[in-house]
């Protein structure tokens, strides 16, 4: 019975792709298969989640199979994050398209990428105090406490010991090939610094032997066609990839789990809500419609918030960004930045956030201003010490809750709803990398914006 059970669950969620593959071959648009995959998904597992326990077997095996498609998705996608960084930045550089303000550029791109975080940790500190948030006020089960533990034992084993400037030294590459492989919790950041240094390179060659700078460039515009079709032919998968993820993560939540923790899960989307909403007002200040960007950035944060991955977003997001009228160099810089610095989610909010409720523990008032000054301070520096990190938000809080002199075990206190949160999470650290690379794009005046405004210019992979 419970094999012919797993069957039916498997042959209900391929008949539903084979829906989206129709939608596909009737032309609809690639948004309204990505949020129809969304939309099914959620109702998908809500049923799942009822008709079966979720730590049942069937429940077990049948998210396994699921897997093969949402995890396969987002392997394919990992897969050519690296080459897709490498040779998009390259190619930036062969078709001077930002070598004349490269340093402008990326100065514009980190700054708006810590400032925006900065503000993250502001709306994360006065939405918990809002809903006067504490430790104390959860239960600690097993599970947190084990996380409890587990974290204490990582941040012995890896973080203790390190200062700024080892952090700031493992930032830098001293072996491209290996961090070619994500070897390193830095990697990402490394292969964008060793792309930078080849690109500043072939300026150089391109000035006293510009033969051998030609036969450089071509190829390189011919590796980053080949890329960027590899892209486009992984990205055609979304919608089903989008509609397994999410079926997965529904049908295995706990929601008895996220009922009694549901009010620090409604703080912390109350929270990313609203930095969301400065997302959009930052956007209208630099004379950017906000509901263009709505509009056309929905499939990429559609895609981030079921899958908890911002290095598996980031080839829709630079696409997204190419449709936001952002040119190649900029859009890769700030996708590529945003997955090593400054993430909103993961590096402003949550650690904040975290710092605030625990504080009490030991005496410390939240409210005091010393105590919010020298947060706001540590969260801007450690944005930078976890880059490329998985899991960044975790190392993120670590790193917060150590400088603060605060019980690192506590951060295992939200384990139970963690993923649910880690969803918006992700969505906001996207949000905050194209926000970077549009507000670049709209100051140095590289922008496009007939491409932004024309609503034809969207995400559509169909061929």
């Amino acid at each position: 019975m419970t094999t012919l059970l797993i069957l039916l669950n498997i042959a209900i969620l391929l008949v539903v792709i084979v829906g989206l593959y129709v939608m596909q071959k009737k032309h609809v648009s690639f948004s309204k298969r990505v949020f129809t995959a969304l939309a099914v998904g959620i109702i998908f597992g809500l049923i799942l989640q009822f008709v079966y326990d979720p730590k049942s077997e069937v429940i077990q095996v049948t998210s396994d199979w699921f897997s093969l498609v949402g995890t396969g998705y987002i392997r394919f996608l990992q897969m050519i994050v690296m080459p897709l960084i490498f040779v998009s930045i390259l190619a930036a550089f062969t078709k001077m398209k930002i070598a004349s303000n490269l340093g402008k550029i990326s100065l514009l791109i980190i700054g708006m990428l810590i400032a925006t975080t900065v503000i993250s940790a502001v709306v994360g500190i006065g939405t918990t105090i809002t809903f006067n948030l504490e430790a104390i006020q959860i239960e600690q089960g097993d599970a947190e406490l084990a996380r409890g533990d587990s974290l204490t034992n990582t941040y012995s084993s890896n973080l203790e010991g390190k200062t700024l400037p080892n952090q700031i030294l493992e930032l830098l590459p001293r072996n491209p090939f290996l961090d070619f492989t994500g070897a390193r919790a830095t990697s990402t950041i490394a292969v964008v610094i060793f792309a930078v240094f080849l690109g500043i390179s072939y300026l150089g060659v391109a000035r006293k032997e510009p033969e051998h700078a030609e036969m450089f460039k071509k190829i390189i515009d011919s590796v980053y066609a080949i890329v960027m079709r590899v892209v486009t032919l992984i990205l055609r998968l979304t919608p089903y990839g989008v509609l397994a993820i999410m079926t997965r993560t529904v049908a295995t939540s706990d929601l008895n789990a996220i009922y009694s923790l549901g009010k620090f899960v409604i703080a912390s989307y109350v929270a990313l809500g609203i930095m969301f909403v400065i997302h959009l007002l930052i956007l209208m200040g630099v004379g950017l419609n906000p509901v263009t960007y709505m509009k056309k950035a929905f499939p990429v944060l559609a895609f981030a918030f079921t899958s908890r991955t911002s290095a598996g977003a980031l080839p829709m997001n630079i696409a997204t960004q190419k449709k936001l009228g952002v040119s190649d160099g900029i859009a890769n810089f700030a996708g590529s930045f945003g997955l090593s610095i400054g993430q909103n989610g993961c590096a402003g909010v949550y650690p904040a956030m975290l710092a605030v409720i625990i504080a009490p523990t030991v005496g410390i008032n939240p409210l005091d201003p010393g105590f919010l000054v020298m947060l706001l301070a540590i969260v801007a520096i450690s944005s930078f010490g976890v880059a490329g990190v998985g899991g960044g938000a975790t190392f993120a809080a670590l790193l917060v809750l150590s400088a603060m002199d605060l019980p690192i075990a506590l951060a295992g206190l939200l384990i139970s709803v963690e993923p649910l949160i880690d969803m918006g999470r992700t969505a906001l650290n996207v949000s905050g990398s194209m926000t970077a690379g549009l507000v670049t794009s709209k100051v140095t005046g590289e922008i496009d914006t007939e491409v932004y405004k024309d609503p034809e210019q969207q995400i559509e992979i169909s061929a």
